[in-house]
């Protein structure tokens, strides 16, 4: 069951289920510093390409070795995710993303994955991201399996394609009223609930100034998980999570301190308030260190 934290995750890439790949990336440790992978069956896989992919999948079950590097399959739909489970060992996998998660198929999915050890990822890509009653029923529902759930993801490029909008390469999705509008209510929706919410992708792969920029934005807004497209975006990624040794430092004395409010460096601290903020950075420096000043 869930004896993880989402903050490993790190920057989480995405690799087709069909790239040849595939096995040196998730057996052989191709990525050393890759702290999470989700084999995708949806949008990046080709419909000619299922086939080979499953065999491939085969072929990972069968050699997958690495403890450390957390990998994810992300099923096509209800019926393949039914297909997967029945494979020779599929229990070598963490877990599994749930693509198009919806009020349509939320009870299959998370029944098939009831007697399952496996951790869970909900994607909600769909008409629920628009509609605030809808989006509550789908949290009520993912709080059931809250002890399976590690983050919940939000379908970013779909978002934009129901709004028939593209941002560009320089912009933050938060500068765009609308779907800042729905991210910022799916995070306020699932964040106060307890669940982690992961940051969507930046499609500019080759912008390295892009891609630190929206990371650094993803954080102030409270997403400390990433959906990554490419290798270069690793070593990047893991160097913005590194923490501030002042930061730290605050967080540890609100942490410990037995007063309820005092003053720490020229501002209120509050810690019972501020506790769980302190918390989540001293973990996050355990997992990724602290930057250099």
């Amino acid at each position: 069951m869930k004896n993880l934290d989402y903050l490993e995750l790190g920057g989480t890439l995405f690799i087709p289920a069909s790239h040849k790949r595939l096995k040196e990336i998730v057996c052989d440790n191709k990525y050393p510093h890759l702290k999470s992978v989700v084999i995708d069956f949806e949008d990046g896989l080709e419909h000619s390409d299922f086939e080979f992919a499953m065999q491939n999948i085969n072929n990972i079950l069968e050699n997958i070795t690495s403890k450390t590097l957390l990998t994810f399959i992300r099923a096509k739909n209800t019926q393949h995710l039914s297909e997967l489970l029945r494979l020779s060992h599929i229990d070598k996998i963490r877990g599994f993303v749930l693509a198009k998660f919806s009020l349509a198929n939320a009870e299959i999915y998370l029944n098939l994955l009831s007697c399952t050890n496996h951790i869970i990822m909900p994607s909600i890509e769909g008409e629920e991201l628009f509609n605030h009653q809808k989006l509550h029923l789908l949290k009520e529902m993912i709080l059931t399996n809250k002890h399976k759930v590690l983050l919940v993801r939000f379908g970013l490029e779909d978002m934009l394609k129901q709004l028939s909008m593209k941002r560009k390469c320089d912009e933050s999705i938060f500068d765009l009223s609308a779907p800042a509008s729905v991210v910022g209510n799916f995070i306020a929706t699932f964040k106060s609930a307890g669940f982690g919410v992961s940051a969507g992708v930046y499609p500019c792969y080759r912008d390295k100034v892009g891609f630190i920029k929206d990371v650094k934005r993803d954080i102030k807004e409270g997403l400390l998980s990433k959906t990554i497209i490419h290798p270069s975006q690793i070593a990047l990624i893991n160097e913005i999570y590194k923490v501030q040794k002042r930061e730290y430092e605050e967080a540890t004395e609100i942490v410990n301190s037995q007063k309820k409010v005092f003053a720490l460096n020229g501002k209120m601290a509050e810690s019972v308030t501020m506790s769980s903020y302190s918390l989540e950075l001293i973990h996050r420096a355990k997992i990724y260190g602290f930057k250099d000043e």
